[in-house]
């Protein structure tokens, strides 16, 4: 069973047990966050209807922090002696998924007249 998530601005697939690496979270080693923005839930079946999808959650406990690679950026201006040297390390939280629950949410009654 895996789920498609939203987290950060960028779609991540999660299975349970997976270690995933997004943008930075508040909280603390060992707790747990809860995923809401469910795309996508494969459990034998491909469910993308987001009225079914209200009833999944993926749950997730903080490993730790991680940082990204080191970006360097070099501003310069001919001629006049102008040069700048920047750089930057983007901060990330590494994610264990612990359960994907739900599909509570009952289907939708059919619309179509029978007879």
């Amino acid at each position: 069973m895996y789920a498609i998530v939203r987290c950060g601005g960028r779609q991540e697939k999660a299975s349970v047990d997976d270690v995933l690496t997004v943008d930075k979270l508040a909280g603390e080693v060992g707790s747990s966050v809860t995923l809401p923005a469910v795309l996508v839930v494969d459990d034998g079946k491909v469910i993308s209807d987001a009225a079914e999808l209200g009833g999944y959650q993926v749950t997730a406990e903080i490993v730790g922090d991680a940082v990204g690679p080191k970006i360097n950026m070099i501003h310069y201006k001919n001629k006049t002696g102008y040069r700048r040297r920047l750089g930057h390390r983007q901060k990330y939280t590494q994610l264990r998924i612990t359960e994907i629950s739900g599909g509570s949410a009952k289907p939708k009654a059919s619309s179509r007249k029978k007879g």
